[in-house]
């Protein structure tokens, strides 16, 4: 199948509003005749389920969790870009586009990006009038603060906790629609296929987590909002629950899946501790406004830090590198999340790392509470010299901008981090891959949608820091509600779809074999013994640094596991009941095979770009030395993998990129 993006004809600038007029609609008493399945709750879902009802769909709406209040877009903490240049310091919708198309390192589709910085303006306005509590500066107006990769402030964020407040927000909007008989809500079911009829997308296969009852629902479409793969790592700071298995479901029944190995590596995140660990948690980038990185300058005082002879405290200024500082000056602190976490990696595998593992870097406040302390002591008429009283002026302003990070840094480290630095080290966070879509946000098979985490369309190789909920919102509030009205005005006398078919009879019937084969497996290790041997495997293969030796040892250890796995497997109880190992061993049988397309698209893409880099491809000499060097001349297309059966056998399709309004060139942060 050739790839058409649909993208629209003409300037930039006028792309989404010529295409807005030219699709077709359907009129309100129409949208009452359709269905729309939206699968998963969280920031994209939820928006996008709420608007669809709101203009007149019929919605049923599902989410694996007891609620959609508990989707992992719960957790992003540190903000939502928008182009609204409140600060009056240059931001712009093209700068909006610039950063991200520039942070993406050149890899993702113009009209798409431009199109999200185009509509992040409204985001704002509809979640102000849904009443989220946007953090204000002291004269009522929206406060921004800054995020990686940019230069000026854009960020908008409700403390540590925006995407709480604007699930929040979602979830509101969704239940007025809940209440009003327009969303058909199902908690705790989990979707394990798309059906097809005469090739379009009709419907979902589900299990009920509770009662495990395999269900069959039809629509005249099908929306996956169902988030990223980052737990294919097995540790990462998404939610236990967050899997692929939506997305997966949807590419063996056609949907390409494009860029898989695009994974971003969040620096700042709490370091693993031990094998015990089931996940990691995210400090917000935010932390990064204040919070200045830096390990010892010397090997020695390293050692002594790690074997607890030296305290962090104690080393003066000079004996400190800062070394995002040190090596680029224009952004500091704030470059992108590829560029900070890879430093860390550097600085840790040279020695310098400071905890028992020697895997973290220092997040320090110091400098930002003295900061603060003497500008409420000059604002308050205090003495700004007592430096006790500048310390605890200064740590009243970083607890309000940051109270709720610095608590729960507290409470999992046992330190407090207003009297000593942070500990922090990368982890992985978000996952720009995703399913393929065209400008209407539709994927390969006709009638299926992907929106926010779930598609691959905005972000290239590295998404800058505060763009994934500007993302969600954007498509599930104002970008879907457009497009998919121009695919279901073909079916305003459709009339509703029969799950009493051959085809979702053949869906069904391929759910409970594999329900059946897992349940009655003889096998004697738990779904968490492979889930760790992939992750491992991932990590130390695919992780933050990758070559062609390791890549192909991946896919072949990958390979084997999966075939241990359907020898091995023990999953106990039954499939009739409440059984979350049952639940995770269909999670784990899709990550075991997403882990090898992941390794294949990272073999095949022998160029460094983004969260992506191959240590064959890297900056030899010259003021770049030791970057990420891209290849634009083999490697500027998206990879969009049909499934041929087989990881192993999925075919590359690509879409070339075009960069129209934009120069590519090679990243620079210095």
């Amino acid at each position: 199948m050739a790839l058409d993006s649909k993208i629209p004809q003409g300037p930039l600038a006028d792309k989404w509003t010529k295409h807005k007029n030219d699709i077709n609609l359907v009129n309100p008493a129409n949208k009452r005749l359709i269905d729309v399945i939206v699968v998963g709750t969280g920031l994209a879902g939820g928006s996008a389920a709420a608007t669809l009802a709101e203009l007149g769909y019929n919605v049923k709406a599902f989410c694996f969790q007891d609620s959609p209040r508990r989707a992992h877009s719960i957790a992003a903490q540190g903000g939502i870009n928008a182009a609204k240049n409140y600060q009056g310091d240059g931001d712009s919708t093209y700068r909006l586009f610039y950063d991200t198309v520039k942070g993406g390192d050149y890899r993702s589709r113009e009209s798409n990006v431009y199109r999200l910085a185009e509509v992040s303006a409204n985001i704002i306005d509809q979640c102000v009038a849904q009443g989220v509590p946007f953090a204000r500066d002291y004269g009522g107006l929206l406060d921004n603060r800054s995020f990686g990769g940019v230069l000026v402030s854009r960020t908008f964020y409700a403390k540590g906790q925006t995407g709480q407040q604007l699930l929040l927000g979602a979830y509101s909007a969704m239940n007025r629609q809940i209440g009003r008989g327009k969303i058909k809500m199902y908690n705790r079911h989990e979707m394990l296929d798309v059906v097809k009829v005469d090739g379009k997308a009709r419907g979902i296969i589900t299990r009920n987590l509770i009662t495990g009852e395999i269900e069959r629902h039809s629509a005249h479409a099908v929306v996956l909002g169902t988030g990223g793969y980052g737990n294919v790592f097995y540790l990462s700071t998404n939610a236990m629950g967050s899997n692929v298995t939506a997305a997966w479901k949807a590419h063996k029944r056609g949907a390409y899946f494009a860029n898989p190995c695009y994974t971003q590596i969040h620096p700042t995140c709490i370091p693993v501790s031990g094998d015990h660990q089931s996940k990691l948690t995210l400090m917000s980038e935010s932390l990064r406004n204040d919070g200045r990185i830096w390990v010892p300058a010397k090997k020695e005082d390293a050692i002594a830090i790690r074997e607890g002879r030296l305290k962090p405290t104690d080393l003066k200024e000079e004996d400190r590198d800062y070394y995002l500082e040190r090596r680029y000056p224009a952004f500091g602190n704030l470059v992108p999340r590829d560029v900070a976490s890879r430093a860390a990696k550097e600085r840790c595998d040279a020695g310098f790392g400071v905890n028992k593992t020697g895997e973290a870097v220092y997040l320090d406040f110091a400098s930002a509470i003295e900061r603060y302390g003497k500008e409420q002591a000059y604002v308050q008429h205090l003495d700004a010299n007592d430096k006790a009283l500048v310390k605890k002026l200064g740590q009243e302003v970083v607890k309000t901008k940051y109270g709720n990070l610095f608590q729960m840094y507290n409470k999992i480290v046992d330190q407090d981090p207003y009297n000593t630095p942070m500990m922090i080290y990368p982890a992985v966070h978000y996952t720009m891959g995703g399913l393929w879509v065209d400008y209407n946000l539709q994927t390969t098979v006709e009638g299926l949608y992907a929106i926010g985490e779930a598609n691959f369309s905005d972000h290239g190789a590295n998404r800058l820091g505060a763009s994934a909920l500007m993302q969600g919102l954007a498509d599930g509030y104002f970008v879907l509600p457009y497009t998919i009205g121009d695919y279901l005005s073909h079916d305003i006398r459709t009339g509703p779809i029969s799950t009493d078919t051959p085809e979702f009879e053949e869906a069904e019937q391929n759910v409970r074999k594999q329900v059946d084969a897992l349940i009655n497996n003889e096998g004697s290790k738990p779904v968490d013994y492979f889930h760790k041997k992939l992750g491992k495997i991932m990590w130390n293969k695919c992780g933050m640094s990758r070559n062609a030796t390791d890549l192909q040892s991946a896919i072949d250890e990958i390979s084997a596991l999966r075939d241990e796995f359907y020898k091995e497997v023990r999953v106990p109880g039954t499939q009739n009941e409440f059984n979350e190992e049952l639940a995770k061993a269909l999670r784990v049988a899709d990550f075991l095979e997403l882990g090898e397309l992941f390794a294949k698209d990272a073999l095949t893409r022998n160029e460094s770009c983004g969260g992506h880099f191959r240590e064959e491809s890297v900056e030899l000499d010259g003021p770049q030395k030791g970057e990420a060097l891209r290849d634009d001349e083999n490697f500027t297309f998206v990879s969009a993998w049909e499934y041929k059966g087989a990881p192993k056998d999925a075919v590359l399709h690509k879409e070339e990129l075009n960069y129209e309004n934009i120069e590519v060139k090679q990243r620079s942060y210095k």
